[in-house]
């Protein structure tokens, strides 16, 4: 079988459609801050590097542009990040910081953000009267393909997660070639014979700083729950099986997004390969040697090859085993999980204006490359638009569906609790090129599991509304008690052998998860290439 390297791996996500019905408007429940004062004072938190004034946005503190880590410029690119240099007198942190040098934007519509290779930022949001409280924390990992992202963005404010009683922290790491480049003299002069990762170097660098410094935020550093979408999510997986991760997060949040394919699919993510990718990328810059490329300025390592580093490497030091080895041979974390993915995740990412029933197989291929049959024919049609809806699923299926669902039966299988959910509502406006197939697209669910509902002038609804003020109880509510529910919440129950999910709808109830026959031909695929079934320990 001949597939794109990065087709069946760096890139993720057909389950039966979920009925949802639209009569019922189920209660949600705010899970903390009742009867606090409506605007807490600002404070002066005394971290580790020195002192830090927010400012009261929204009813919640907010400190912006908090350095985690040393600036990773000159002889600092890619190393591991190193500690923040000490500051005296208090330092100002009310603004972003720039994001990290980055490819294009990681959404639809997106503007463009003010970039620098300086990023190693954190912003936290705390609804806490004082830092003597101890209130359960959510670190926030953005998506963006691990080539772009911003934790600016208006859709990532914690401020309306904070209202509810937790901590929101969100977090920004090196991403494509200054994040992942791996390569030979880089790998030597490691002292561990590996390179590469330096951007989950940076994820587990923010979390080592929030179990030092969170409790000067009203934080509690007993309770951080990760969380991410898309390759935040996929970053997840790979933190519950990197060893170096180990202490540092209690549960985990990961939505449409996770590492679970077989490794022989992608050779690229493995060390010996990445490093031919990494040189290959230096000579597209002209580079001959190492201390070349460090000169040269961060915007022109994003031409060239720039766009085939783009992922993190299995490699001994950080992440000795992809996330489905890990979890067969029992080397995950053992915290609860909540994850699952959206109904329409292909439609803002597949081009399906350009399929038909006659050219599907070859828009498949001009994307993908060739691909086993199976795959093929588990996405029947006739007419055009069933070949587009098709092209859709499959595209779902390939890139998040698949994942989230093998995540949930190896979490199931080891004895540890996952909370498996299946979005599936349409948020009220369009985007870019996809305004008449949005849907229960990829993001979609960010806008309601943030609270964030904009623009504020938007047609959001009473049902908008309502889904956005469930689902912010139900992650709320996983980050306190690692479970999602509460009163007046429809249950949630445990993914176990029945396969129940909350489908998250106008009206959001549990119900079993109608696995279809495609998911089943990834399985029958995946297991031929691991030349083992679904699970078995390697």
């Amino acid at each position: 079988m001949k597939t794109s390297a990065r087709a069946l791996a760096t890139s993720r996500g057909r389950m039966l459609p979920f009925a949802c019905a639209s009569a019922l408007l189920l209660g949600g429940v705010a899970a903390g801050g009742a009867g606090d004062p409506p605007t807490p004072s600002p404070w002066i938190a005394k971290t580790s590097a020195g002192l830090l004034r927010g400012s009261t946005a929204d009813g919640v503190v907010a400190w912006l542009g908090v350095p985690y880590a040393a600036p990773p410029v000159g002889d600092s690119r890619w190393r591991p990040p190193q500690p923040v240099a000490a500051w005296s007198g208090v330092r100002e942190a009310t603004s972003f910081a720039p994001a990290c040098s980055q490819i294009g934007v990681s959404m639809p519509g997106e503007a463009p953000p003010v970039t620098s290779e300086d990023c190693l930022y954190l912003n936290v949001w705390s609804g806490a009267r004082s830092a003597d409280e101890r209130r359960p924390v959510l670190v926030w990992i953005h998506g963006g393909g691990w080539t772009n992202g911003a934790t600016s963005m208006p859709l990532y404010a914690g401020a309306a997660l904070a209202q509810r009683g937790i901590v929101f922290v969100s977090i920004a790491y090196r991403l494509g070639p200054l994040g992942f480049l791996a390569h030979p003299e880089l790998s030597a002069e490691s002292g561990e014979a590996t390179s590469g990762n330096y951007g989950l170097m940076d994820q587990i660098a923010a979390l080592a700083w929030v179990q030092a410094n969170i409790a000067a935020f009203g934080g509690d550093p007993q309770r951080v729950t990760i969380a991410g979408q898309s390759a935040g999510g996929m970053s997840v997986s790979l933190l519950l099986a990197s060893p170096r991760a180990a202490g540092l997060f209690h549960a985990a949040i990961a939505q449409s997004g996770g590492v679970f394919e077989p490794a022989q699919l992608a050779p690229g993510y493995l060390l010996e390969s990445a490093e031919k990718d990494g040189v290959a990328y230096a000579a597209s810059l002209g580079a001959g040697n190492l201390a070349t490329l460090r000169a040269m300025p961060a915007e022109k390592l994003l031409g060239g090859k720039a766009g085939t580093i783009s992922h993190p490497v299995i490699e001994p030091h950080l992440l000795p085993r992809s996330p489905y080895e890990a979890y067969v041979a029992g080397k995950v974390h053992d915290v609860p999980v909540l994850i699952g993915s959206n109904a329409e995740e292909g439609n803002s990412l597949a081009e399906l204006s350009r399929v038909t029933a006659k050219n599907y197989a070859s828009e498949l291929q001009r994307v993908w490359g060739k691909l086993p049959p199976p795959l093929l024919v588990a996405y029947p049609f006739e007419t055009d638009a069933e070949a587009r809806a098709a092209r859709s699923a499959f595209e779902r299926d390939l890139r998040f569906g698949w994942d989230m669902w093998a995540w949930a039966r190896l979490q199931a299988k080891l004895g540890r609790r996952a909370f498996y959910y299946r979005f599936d509502h349409a948020p009220p406006f369009a985007v870019g090129s996809v305004r008449e197939t949005w849907g229960a697209a990829h993001f979609a669910e960010l806008w309601y599991m943030t609270g964030n509902l904009l623009p504020a002038d938007g047609a959001w609804n009473a049902v908008d509304r309502k889904l956005a003020d469930t689902m912010m109880s139900y992650w709320v509510n996983f980050v306190r008690y690692r479970d999602p529910n509460g009163p007046s919440l429809p249950l949630w129950p445990a993914f176990d052998a029945s396969g129940q999910v909350i489908v998250l709808c106008d009206a959001p109830r549990p119900q079993a998860a109608p696995v279809d026959e495609a998911l089943r031909a990834f399985d029958a695929v995946y297991d031929a290439v691991r030349g083992k079934r679904f699970g078995t320990p390697p």
